[in-house]
């Protein structure tokens, strides 16, 4: 194996049938040690994150895999924390898809003027480029294309995976009594063909989730998604 990349929050390592071995850590994004999906920073680390970041994944990649939505995944290894995927290049430098179903985070920080904490929004999605330097700063299907980053084509194909995507994630939570408040997934281009999958991981860092109005942090939120009663 060769390490390829030293992530926040996972190693990638190139395996040599050419497929990738993500490694998951317990670090986790966020500010002076507070969670916060949407960080650029690793604010804390918590034992156990890294193996249910795993979990999670692979309970999602497996239940979208099943529906024939492309992904990424192939299998994992829970002992070890690791996942194997198919290689896939990046939009530029990495693009994020954020789909908001409330106001809370960065888009009340932006959207306060007009927008309430917990507002509920109707799937809004937002693209940002990965750039910590900058914020990973919001752009625009036209800033895109004339960046080179993506096509406009390129663009509705990956807003309306992320849409399906995160409905049919948004129900399944729904169906435990959880409410999804908002998800970031990521996306790339894999195969001969390039087409369209989702990449990296489907995990409780990459979300916001509720509970009765209560937030659910990650480590609790697999055991209630997965209905694991006791800590192992």
């Amino acid at each position: 194996m060769k390490l390829v990349y030293e992530g926040k929050t996972k190693d990638v390592y190139q395996l040599e049938d050419g497929n990738y071995l993500l490694k998951f850590k317990d670090d986790v994004t966020g500010q002076d040690g507070v969670f916060d999906p949407g960080a650029n920073t690793v604010g804390l680390t918590i034992e156990g994150a890294g193996k249910a970041g795993l979990k999670l994944s692979k309970y999602f990649f497996e239940k979208l895999n099943s529906l024939n939505i492309p992904t990424h995944y192939i299998d994992c290894n829970l002992e070890e924390n690791t996942m194997t995927v198919l290689p896939a290049k990046a939009f530029g430098k990495g693009v994020e898809v954020i789909c908001r179903y409330r106001a809370v985070g960065s888009f009340i920080r932006r959207y306060g003027l007009y927008a309430k904490e917990g507002q509920v929004l109707d799937g809004y999605v937002e693209v940002t480029l990965k750039d910590d330097e900058r914020n990973d700063p919001l752009i625009t299907d036209e800033a895109l294309e004339m960046l080179n980053i993506m096509t406009k084509e390129e663009y509705k194909i990956l807003t309306d995976l992320t849409r399906q995507i995160s409905g049919i994630i948004k129900e399944d939570l729904a169906e435990k009594g959880l409410e999804l408040y908002d998800i970031k997934l990521e996306f790339g281009r894999i195969g001969k063909d390039n087409h369209i999958a989702l990449i990296d991981e489907i995990s409780g860092g990459n979300m916001r989730v509720y509970k009765e109005g209560e937030y659910v942090e990650p480590l609790l939120l697999t055991k209630l998604i997965l209905g694991e009663t006791t800590k192992e």
